[in-house]
Parts: C-alpha cells; sequence; structure tokens
C-alpha cells in the first residue's frame, strides 16, 4: 500500500519502485515505529481526534502486531509495502478498515521515521555499552593475571622500555573507556523526541509533545521542526563513534596478530578462534584478528558515505536520507560483532609468560635507566644518552646483553659507574621506578586494576 498517489495520474513505473524502496532494510525499524504508533494513537485521543474505543482498538491491533515481528520480524519482507510505516498502517486498515486510516492524522513520515530511528539508537547504544563494558572486564581480567608478566613495549615496532602484559591490558581499557564515554554522550544529544513535528512545520493539531516524549521514553523534545526531521546528527555521531572504537580495535588486534606471530610468540590464540591453510598443515592464522582489523576500513568508509551524503542536503527532509539506515545498521552490526569476537579471543588467550621475558634479554629496554644513573652521576642527561649509545654499540658488538657487561668495560665510557648500576639495569626496577600516576610500576598497575574493577565489576 502507497501512503500518496492521489495527484498521481499514471502508476508508478516497476523499477523505480524496486529504487525507492526501503522495506528491505527498515523493516528493522518495525518494533520502534508501531511503539511511536502507539503513542500517537494516545495523543491523538487527547487532541480529540480519536474517541477512548476507536484508540484502544488501535493499540489492541498495534500490539498484535508487535508480539508478530518479535517472533519473525522478516515476516514483513514478505510485503509489496514501500516501507515499514506503510507496511504498518496497510496492516491496520486490513483489520480495522476507515479507523486504520485516521493513525496518521496530523504526523509525517518525516517525523515518524526520525523518532522511530532515535529509539532503535537508543536502545543499540545500550547494548553497544553493555558490549564495551564486557570487553572492558575481560581485559581487566587478564590484566589481573599478567602483573608479573613483563615484556618489552614498543615504539616504532621497536623494543623501546619493559612494560607489563597487564599494562599493556590496561591501556586498551582506556580507550574502550573513552568510546564508551563518547557513546553516553551521543545518547544524551539524540534523547530528544521529534513525534510531533509533521512534515517540517509542526502539526495544527493540539498534540503534547512533552507528553509524547514520555510515552516513548525520551528526555524532551526537539525544539525547531524544520531542523528536526532533517537532522541525522545523531546518526553521524554514532557512527563516528563506530569509526574511532574501531581504530581501537582493529590496533588491538593488529597488536595480537604481531604478538601472535613465530617471531615473537608471546600469546598462543585458541583453535576456536583461528583456522588453517588449505595448502600448509603447519598454518594455524589469526582469522578473526585479521577480520576485525579488516572491518575496520568498513566503517571508516560508512562514516564518509553518510557524511557525503548530508552535506550538500537544503532544509529540509530529502529522499537521500532514506541512505542513512543501511550505512547506519551495517555498522553497528559491524562494530557489536567485532567487539563479541575480541571477548571471545580474551576468554582463550594463552600468554606465554618465559616468551615474553626471554624477549627482554638483549633488548636493551634498560638503555633509558642507564642514562638516567648517569645523569644521578652529575652528567647532563644529552651527555649521558651519548654514552649509553656507545656502550649499546659494544654490547651489540659483544652479542651481549647490557646488563651482562662487566664493570670494566662499563668504565671504560665512564669512570662514574660503580658496582651499584646492576641493580639499576634489573628489569623489574626499571619497572618500580615508574611509579608516577599512570606509570608501570607494581604499584600503579595494582591500583589500575582495582580501581577498574571497583567501577566495572559493581
Amino acid at each position: 500500500m502507497s501512503l500518496w498517489g492521489g495527484r498521481f495520474r499514471d502508476s508508478i513505473n516497476h523499477n523505480f519502485k524496486n529504487f525507492n524502496d526501503s522495506l528491505q532494510f527498515d523493516y528493522r525499524l518495525a518494533e520502534q515505529d508501531i511503539m511511536s504508533s502507539i503513542a500517537w494513537s494516545k495523543a491523538l485521543m487527547k487532541a480529540n481526534v480519536l474517541n477512548s474505543k476507536e484508540q484502544k482498538q488501535l493499540e489492541d491491533e498495534l500490539s498484535v502486531l508487535l508480539n508478530k515481528i518479535r517472533i519473525n520480524p522478516e515476516v514483513i519482507l514478505s510485503s509489496n509495502a514501500e516501507d515499514i510505516h506503510s507496511w504498518v498502517e496497510s496492516k491496520l486498515i486490513s483489520k480495522l478498515g476507515e479507523l486504520g486510516k485516521k493513525l496518521h492524522t496530523g504526523r509525517s513520515r518525516n517525523d515518524q521515521v526520525t523518532t522511530a530511528l532515535k529509539l532503535w539508537c537508543k536502545v543499540n547504544i545500550n547494548q553497544l555499552l553493555n558490549n564495551i563494558l564486557e570487553l572492558k572486564k575481560a581485559l581487566i581480567l587478564i590484566a589481573e593475571c599478567n602483573q608479573d608478566t613483563i615484556m618489552p613495549g614498543y615504539t616504532h615496532l621497536q623494543h623501546a622500555q619493559p612494560i607489563t602484559f597487564a599494562y599493556w591490558c590496561l591501556a586498551y581499557v582506556e580507550m574502550f573507556i573513552r568510546d564508551n564515554n563518547r557513546l553516553k554522550d551521543t545518547l544524551k544529544r539524540l534523547d530528544v523526541s521529534p513525534l510531533g513535528c509533521g512534515a517540517l512545520a509542526g502539526t495544527t493539531y493540539n498534540i503534547d509533545r512533552h507528553q509524547l516524549a514520555n510515552l516513548l521514553g525520551f528526555k524532551s523534545v526537539t525544539n525547531n521542526s524544520l531542523d528536526t526531521v532533517s537532522d541525522r546528527d545523531y546518526v553521524l555521531e554514532l557512527i563516528s563513534n563506530a569509526a574511532i572504537s574501531m581504530i581501537h580495535l582493529s590496533r588491538f588486534a593488529e597488536d595480537l596478530i604481531f604478538f601472535n606471530s613465530n617471531e615473537v610468540g608471546f600469546i598462543e590464540l585458541s583453535d576456536e578462534v583461528t583456522s588453517g591453510s588449505s595448502l600448509m598443515p603447519q598454518k594455524k592464522n589469526p582469522d578473526v584478528l585479521e577480520l576485525i582489523r579488516g572491518k575496520c576500513g568498513k566503517i571508516q568508509g560508512a562514516l564518509t558515505g553518510i557524511m557525503m551524503t548530508l552535506k550538500g542536503l537544503p532544509l529540509s527532509y530529502n529522499k537521500d536520507m532514506q541512505e542513512d539506515k543501511e550505512c547506519l545498521f551495517n555498522t553497528v552490526d559491524t562494530w557489536n560483532s567485532c567487539i563479541s569476537m575480541s571477548i571471545l579471543v580474551l576468554t582463550k588467550l594463552k600468554i606465554n609468560k618465559n616468551r615474553c621475558k626471554d624477549a627482554l634479554k638483549k633488548s636493551y629496554c634498560n638503555a633509558t635507566e642507564l642514562a638516567d644513573y648517569l645523569v644521578s652521576k652529575g652528567i647532563p642527561f644529552r651527555t649521558a644518552h651519548c654514552i649509553v649509545g656507545k656502550i649499546i654499540l659494544e654490547a651489540i658488538n659483544q652479542k651481549a646483553a647490557l646488563e651482562d657487561l662487566d664493570l670494566k668495560q662499563l668504565k671504560n665510557f665512564c669512570p662514574l659507574i660503580t658496582e651499584d648500576v646492576y641493580s639499576i639495569l634489573n628489569f623489574q626496577s626499571c619497572l618500580d621506578k615508574r611509579s608516577s600516576q599512570g606509570g608501570v610500576s607494581s604499584s600503579q598497575v595494582r591500583q589500575a586494576i582495582k580501581s577498574a574493577k571497583k567501577n566495572f565489576f559493581s
């Protein structure tokens, strides 16, 4: 059933209908459209457009539809309706006749669709928040078990300074906290009801928009109907949130791919999340992580796409905006699945503590400590930096770790070096000295885990 057509002489071209229809993707808004329709029927009753009996009939039939689509949402797809709004209305008319035609009084698909889309976003943001919380919990549990797992930290993919696997986990916890906060901010901004704005200029009926907002669980109502029906900032924000978070997930995946490589071997991925080669029997490929990394580009593309769709649109509603839903739905689906897969990876992850520790040998990750040691002897840091660089060259020539050079060899580069240098070069000492806020020391990591557990496990 079409919601329009009175002023048209000719029937719609079949190919254009297929091009124009959106039911194949906006059917996912069925529940939200029905809920907003129930609320709208109550507003129409209060405005004396419907009597109480009519409103109850409409609400009862809408509730029947709601139960049907909750059992099987895809039953909608067998219809020839243009979109989800016309599908719902056609079902009402087929059951209630002329009464079904009254429901759309005073509203437009323009305010109807953005209301349903905002309601959908609210539900899915809460689901995303829950999933991100579970991801943070998984990282914290691994961190708690690996506070003594010392490994090299990297810059430029070169050994830099010693850290712990726990500290690495906590770095990603911080990223996902920011993702969480961005989502909450987006939720605050979209939590305003569009219903009652009509096509672009409001409605002539005595609709209590604040009561409508309350019925639908919105915190407030929008202030300008022209802006409201053309606003898709919340879609942009949600996809932008996803794009940023997927960058974090992609970096997380890349780190684990690197740690899992034969050359590094810090971790082993479970058989449950890896695959083999069709040719090479020995292979155990980190496909789950590669897919997470790969799907990141898909989300960046969705963000660029929706920005380009919206950037030149005049006020108010334009059919271009129909393109917002597929990219939003696909983005949220992909983001959710990548979070879920990341949790699965972590719950089955094995950490090779000995391999992590062995990687520190001859890594020269304690070179900065030696420079700081020389500073403590009164040598300017830039001079100390140069001296240590020369010591490193000697160690490399001897294929020895920095701490394996004897005192005589060290004194050849600086006579101020004494026996106490070896306690400084100890890797645990390197960690423990970094006890400033956010540092890698055992006390700081322990406190960070304690704080995180208090925030996320209560």
